[in-house]
């Protein structure tokens, strides 16, 4: 095999420029094959991030009327549809795949809100448990979280999040401030802020209107205060918390599962379901991969044309070296060593062009990012499966030269001029 390997690179220096102009069929079959996948894996990578965020796993739970969510802020609340008790919470707590859950309420209220004269319009109020901000991955910036006291006493206490302290205090200091929703006055008494702060990708005007949907802030207040400034009794959701970004699916399904448990309302279309980003992203990836696996075979046409230049030029490397087979058949070498000579080369002549094209593909990858701004992200298992993969190209594309090598009859070959 070693000796193999040494004639192999000796015969494909002797002759540089040839094997280069054999492997390139290969370098850009494959360099285009890295560079695509590079970016389909960045490209899904950016998806997931935009919609999932820093990586807190949450998903919501909600009530929904057939394909829309529903919406309490008119009408009342159909029969059947209770609270969702602690019992319940507990039970998706104990979920394999949740770290943690919380109850929440919220409501969009664009007059709602007030400081003085300036209204947080668009913004939504959220009523909230005591274990809400942990489950969402949220910390003080300022100020203090809501305590046990606050939920006993219905305390009438605030916290703000970035967005809506800016709106309604204008780079006021808001803490210890009294602000007013639905005419009843709230003390401010801190600032939320996300643990790990996250900008999602804006490379067009829909993904601007996209994450920019929420700009207007929200305000926290304790859940038991709910029923003072809206109603009574009205069917919170879920916040959960997955233990990794792939459970986020499951926990999500079998919480809404646990939660349809408890309804007993005669409408059908009436279910729990949950905000799934995850399979959103998933989806999103497949529109754009179908597009994409169509590039990737037409990338492989080249990579069949560069194995049929490979054949073509070991053929003539067969008959170049006629004698030199001749002679070693005379002297005892046996078919299946003059197979494996041929075989080695070819298989080391396309090796070397798929090391050189993925080289080529990774560097082509990086001017697209640069030049486009498209994400990429360089796949390790399609590099080393773009060498093997131009390997195997060789040794099947080397097959007929080898066999012809092989069954050369030794007379007639050392006969042969």
């Amino acid at each position: 095999m070693l000796e193999n390997l040494r004639l192999s690179f000796q015969g494909i220096w002797s002759h540089k420029m040839r094997s280069f102009l054999t492997m390139l069929g290969i370098i850009i079959g494959i360099a285009a094959i890295i560079a695509i996948v590079s970016t389909i894996k960045g490209t899904n990578e950016q998806i997931e991030q935009n919609l999932i965020g820093a990586g807190d796993n949450n998903v919501t739970v909600q009530l929904y009327q057939g394909d829309y969510s529903m919406d309490f802020s008119y009408g009342s609340v159909p029969g059947g549809i209770p609270v969702i008790t602690n019992e319940a919470l507990e039970q998706i707590k104990d979920l394999d795949e949740v770290e943690d859950a919380s109850l929440f309420l919220s409501r969009q209220d664009y007059d709602g809100a007030y400081y003085k004269n300036t209204s947080l319009s668009g913004g939504y109020i959220m009523g909230v448990d005591n274990g809400y901000f942990n489950t969402a991955g949220m910390i003080m910036k300022s100020g203090r979280c809501f305590t046990e006291e606050d939920y006993s006493d219905f305390a009438k206490v605030a916290i703000l999040d970035e967005d809506s302290a800016e709106a309604l205090f204008q780079g006021e200091n808001p803490i210890g401030k009294t602000i007013e929703i639905k005419q009843q006055p709230y003390i401010v008494v801190g600032i939320a802020t996300k643990s790990e702060q996250f900008e999602p990708v804006i490379n067009s005007i829909d993904d601007y209107y996209t994450y920019s949907q929420d700009s207007s802030g929200k305000i926290y207040v304790p859940s038991v205060t709910w029923p003072i400034i809206y109603r009574y009794d009205e069917p919170q959701q879920v916040l959960i918390k997955a233990k990794s970004t792939s459970d986020m699916t499951n926990a999500g399904k079998k919480s809404a599962d646990i939660l349809n448990g408890y309804l007993a309302t005669s409408d059908d279309t009436i279910k729990y379901k949950s905000d799934d980003l995850l399979e959103q992203a998933k989806q999103i990836q497949q529109l754009s991969q179908s597009t994409n696996t169509m590039l990737i075979w037409i990338a492989g046409i080249s990579l069949l044309v560069g194995g049929i230049g490979v054949m073509n030029i070991m053929l003539v490397s067969v008959t170049e070296r006629t004698s030199e087979i001749g002679l070693k058949k005379a002297i005892g070498a046996r078919k299946s060593v003059i197979l494996g000579q041929f075989l080695t080369e070819a298989a080391v002549l396309t090796s070397l062009g798929g090391l050189i094209g993925v080289l080529v593909g990774i560097i082509l990858a990086e001017i697209i990012s640069k030049l486009s701004t498209t994400p990429v992200a360089i796949s390790a298992p399609a590099a080393v499966g773009g060498v093997v993969f131009s390997m195997i190209i060789g040794i099947i594309f080397g097959l007929l030269p080898s066999y012809k090598a092989a069954n050369l009859d030794p007379i007639e070959a050392l006969r042969h001029e």
